[in-house]
């Protein structure tokens, strides 16, 4: 049965923690995705930004998940409770990763590595949507729909980044025959 509830303080918290994740992918969907978007200077105000956005989402997670497990009472040491948490504990520990690494210091000290720990957050955009459309089905907030339209969203658009970056990779090959 479909029931549209009242949001409690962790389904807020996830949101803001969504809204603030998807503000750190902005930048690079919006130059690419919309590249008359560069002239505005949004994309390179939230590049700047990103950094302690990012961790905010984190602290944002935390919270969430803190509420969540308190609220109910999990018990991680089930296989079957771990089992339906399981995208929440993958995007949690994702973001842990990309938060503990968002410093200077990481950045010199993993150098080429840094930027592929980093490319995880593009997992994350798809287990947090299906971790928005699992967790959430058959049990709506006034949240749910913000934060199925934020996900899906991300998820075109990012969709979108790596066909537009694909063609003009493609473009930028020259076929074999030429380059003899």
């Amino acid at each position: 049965m479909f029931t549209l509830d009242t949001p409690s303080l962790a389904h807020v918290l996830g949101i803001l923690a969504l809204i603030s994740y998807v503000i750190t992918l902005s930048p690079t969907l919006l130059r690419i995705v919309f590249p008359q978007t560069r002239k505005t200077g949004i994309p390179k105000l939230l590049l700047k930004q990103r950094r302690p956005i990012g961790i905010i989402s984190f602290v944002f997670a935390v919270g969430h998940g803190f509420l969540l497990v308190r609220q109910r009472s999990i018990d991680f040491f089930d296989l079957k409770t771990s089992w339906i948490y399981i995208t929440g504990m993958f995007t949690f520990l994702i973001l842990a990763i990309l938060t503990i690494t968002s410093n200077d210091w990481s950045v010199k000290k993993l150098k080429k590595n840094w930027k592929k720990i980093h490319q995880l957050t593009y997992i994350t955009i798809f287990i947090l949507n299906w971790h928005v459309w699992d967790t959430m089905s058959g049990h709506w907030t006034y949240l749910t729909p913000i934060a199925m339209i934020l996900m899906t969203g991300t998820t075109v658009l990012f969709l979108i980044r790596l066909w537009i970056e694909n063609q003009e990779k493609n473009k930028t090959k020259k076929p074999a025959s030429l380059s003899q």
